[in-house]
C-alpha cells in the first residue's frame, strides 16, 4: 500500500473493506477492496482471487476497471479498481425518495448494463450476484458492473 494514500472507508463486510485511495504517483482516486486470508473462508478467498484474476483481464467501458492486486506481508488480499464518484445504483435509486428517474436515464442505464453483461457472455462470463448495489455510478452517469467475486 506504499503506493497509495489512505482517504476514507467506504465499505465493510464480511470479506473485510473497502477504502478509497489516492496514488501517489498518478494522484488519481482509487478504490482497494482488502480480504483478510487469516479469517476469510475459503469461499471468500476464492471469491477475491476469481474477482481479481477476471477484472485483470477484462477490458469494457460498462465494466468496473482494474489497476493491480497482490497479497500483502499482512496476509491481506489488495485489489485496486477505479473508483465510480457516483456511488452505486442502490443507493442512488434511495435518494430518488419514490421519485421516479427520467425515462431517458433509466434507458440509457439499461443499455449499458446490457453491453456490459453481454461482453461478460461473450467472456463465457455469468456475473451471478447482479443488484443494484453490484452497479456503479461515475461522476457523468456511466454505468460500472462490479463485484465479479462470484462470477
Amino acid at each position: 500500500m506504499e503506493n497509495y494514500h489512505f482517504i476514507r472507508i467506504v465499505g465493510k463486510g464480511s470479506y473485510g473493506e473497502v477504502n478509497l485511495v489516492r496514488h501517489k504517483t498518478d494522484r488519481k482516486q482509487y478504490v482497494v477492496k482488502k480480504l483478510n486470508l487469516t479469517t476469510s473462508s475459503r469461499r471468500e478467498r476464492r471469491a477475491a482471487e476469481q474477482e481479481a484474476q477476471l477484472l485483470s483481464q477484462l477490458r469494457h467501458p460498462n465494466i468496473v476497471t482494474y489497476r493491480e492486486s497482490w497479497e500483502g506481508d499482512d496476509r491481506k488480499l489488495y485489489i485496486v479498481m477505479g473508483f465510480c464518484e457516483g456511488g452505486d445504483l442502490y443507493q442512488r435509486l434511495k435518494q430518488q425518495k419514490g421519485e421516479l428517474l427520467p425515462e431517458r436515464q433509466v434507458v440509457e442505464w439499461f443499455v449499458q448494463i446490457a453491453m456490459a453483461l453481454q461482453y461478460l457472455h461473450e467472456k463465457r462470463i455469468l456475473h451471478r450476484d447482479l443488484k443494484t448495489q453490484n452497479i456503479f455510478l461515475t461522476k457523468t452517469n456511466i454505468i460500472k458492473v462490479g463485484d465479479l467475486g462470484i462470477a
